[in-house]
């Protein structure tokens, strides 16, 4: 087994702690917007442009394919979310969360996350109009399960957090110059770092 992948029995609490390496200061990037804006493919073009060492925490994996949960007020995701993150960064990988992550329900955890790596996380927010987001729906597999309809109900414009520290980027931007926009403004253009080696 590698022993860099290796988990270790932790004494006295009966959690798991694992031994991925050293890297000095591990980067949260946020990346938010609504249904259809790129935060997936952004999220999957740096963790590519980055290599190894690099975490993706997405909230419709958490949400719907672990759990397979509503989206509601005090979801058991909200902090599920928070502890693969942490767990994640901890460990010394850098971490992009990536989801709707709406204001009001997400709001105080990604505030909490925020504070407790102030110095280096980065939060970013795609604003992509109902119009452009229907249009990017209709090429997706997900457009068989929900509806225009439910589209236009899910749709926030400028969901922002509170306190101006989100960098809007908008739909204008190309999928190249957003990916090089997020590496530098969060730092993580050094290349690959692998923890997991």
């Amino acid at each position: 087994m590698n022993a860099g992948l290796a988990l270790r029995r932790s004494r006295g609490n009966g959690s798991y702690a694992g031994r991925v390496g050293s890297v000095p200061s591990p980067r949260l990037v946020v990346l938010r917007g609504n249904s259809g804006s790129g935060k997936s493919s952004v999220a999957r073009a740096v963790r590519a442009a980055y290599g190894r060492g690099l975490a993706i925490v997405g909230q419709d994996n958490v949400r719907r394919e672990i759990l397979r949960e509503h989206d509601v007020v005090g979801g058991v995701n909200i902090g599920l979310i928070d502890t693969i993150a942490r767990y994640s960064l901890a460990q010394g990988y850098h971490v992009v969360l990536e989801g709707i992550l709406t204001a009001g329900r997400y709001g105080p955890m990604l505030r909490a996350l925020r504070r407790d790596h102030p110095s280096n996380s980065a939060f970013f927010y795609l604003d992509v109009s109902f119009k452009e987001t229907l249009r990017r729906h209709q090429t997706r597999p997900l457009r068989s399960e929900v509806s225009g309809e439910q589209m236009r109900e899910w749709y926030r414009r400028l969901d922002l957090l509170p306190g101006a520290y989100e960098t809007v980027i908008s739909e204008a931007s190309p999928l190249e110059a957003t990916v090089r926009q997020v590496l530098r403004e969060s730092g993580l253009t050094g290349g690959t770092s692998t923890p997991a080696g």
